[in-house]
């Protein structure tokens, strides 16, 4: 397994992190995503440390707390042996004060994922969206004190607009505090909106990308193909996973899978392996967060590394990969005088 370093810290991490969605299923639309026991994801978790693979994603909402305690148990007597982050920020109850990123509201909800999780430190904590509500100084400051405290390692934020993060990291650089070294966001083949400004902002910041979601719910699996009746994945089944989940139009995935299946007769991949290898070889990123339902998905995904899709075949997927659709401004603009304002895509 390769590791990288994350964003602007000594810190590595593997280049392929496990993530915790599927474990529990404690309401519907998380049984969607799937009802991984402690049984099964200690299983899970052995195949992931004996390929080298030790980090784990969580968050304080998935199923309710449930995933975090399932991945405690997977873990108990083996931590210093991974590497576990997790979320908060979303809500996860129905008061006033059960979201966001107030003083009040962080260190409850890491009080809470420590204990579920059965640990005393975490080493990397996102917030899971952006509160605008709150103070960037409160939130940050509270950041601070959960590092300097011991209970935090790293800092990170998840789902980020541009000058999210940027403000954020200019508050942190002000007052010398603990500063965001992670951004969690969804990128993909499938979904490159990414790159318009998250992925400059990241190489000129050294914050590292841990992406999510790298198979476009499920998109990216081999399940769809051109001219033959899909077989839906289960997340994209439920129709508040279709709601809410990303958007892709049918004709443009099923140009990208034509291009991968290409890829795949010349390598000998498998179409996920192809779509997470692609990922990996962006600029920016530190880690690709996977999923499994059983050991042979987790197998397969597991073979995304260890080899490198060649330049042309990069060149093939990029091309075929590129939005037709007119970029919103002021991208379209940057575009033309790319002399002085060079973008990595």
């Amino acid at each position: 397994m390769e590791y990288r370093k994350l964003g602007r810290s000594g810190f590595s991490v593997p280049a392929l992190s496990f993530g915790t969605a599927t474990f529990g299923g404690a309401h519907e639309m998380m049984k969607t995503w799937g009802t991984t026991d402690v049984s099964q994801t200690t299983r899970l978790v052995d195949i992931c440390l004996d390929a080298g693979l030790n980090m784990f994603d969580s968050a304080n909402v998935y199923s309710d707390g449930v995933a975090e305690e399932i991945l405690g148990a997977a873990i108990r007597g083996r931590r210093r042996q991974v590497i576990v982050s997790t979320k908060v920020g979303m809500r996860t109850g129905p008061g006033a004060n059960d979201a966001g990123a107030s003083r009040h509201a962080l260190l409850q909800a890491v009080e809470g994922s420590l204990r579920r999780l059965g640990t005393d430190y975490i080493d990397l904590l996102q917030l899971h969206e952006f509160d605008a509500i709150t103070p960037m100084e409160e939130t940050l400051g509270t950041l601070n004190d959960l590092v300097w405290a011991g209970k935090v390692r790293y800092i990170g934020a998840s789902n980020y607009s541009g000058w999210h993060l940027m403000k954020s990291l200019a508050t942190s650089e002000r007052h010398g505090w603990a500063r965001y070294v992670a951004h969690q966001a969804f990128y993909s083949l499938a979904n490159r909106d990414y790159e318009l400004e998250l992925l400059p902002l990241g190489l000129d910041q050294e914050v590292a990308a841990i992406v999510w979601s790298p198979l476009a719910w499920g998109r990216l699996t081999g399940k769809f193909r051109r001219g033959q009746a899909s077989t839906q994945s289960s997340r994209l089944d439920a129709k508040v996973n279709r709601d809410y989940g990303p958007q892709v139009e049918d004709e443009h995935l099923y140009t990208i899978i034509d291009a991968i299946d290409e890829v795949a007769v010349e390598t000998g991949k498998t179409v996920t392996q192809i779509a997470l290898n692609w990922l990996l070889q962006r600029p920016t990123i530190a880690s690709v967060i996977i999923g499994a339902r059983d050991e042979e998905q987790l197998k397969q995904n597991l073979g995304a590394v260890g080899w490198k899709l060649t330049a042309e075949q990069m060149t093939k997927l990029d091309a075929a990969s590129a939005s037709k659709r007119q970029l919103p401004y002021p991208y379209w603009h940057q575009r033309a005088f790319a002399g002085r304002n060079p973008t990595p895509v």
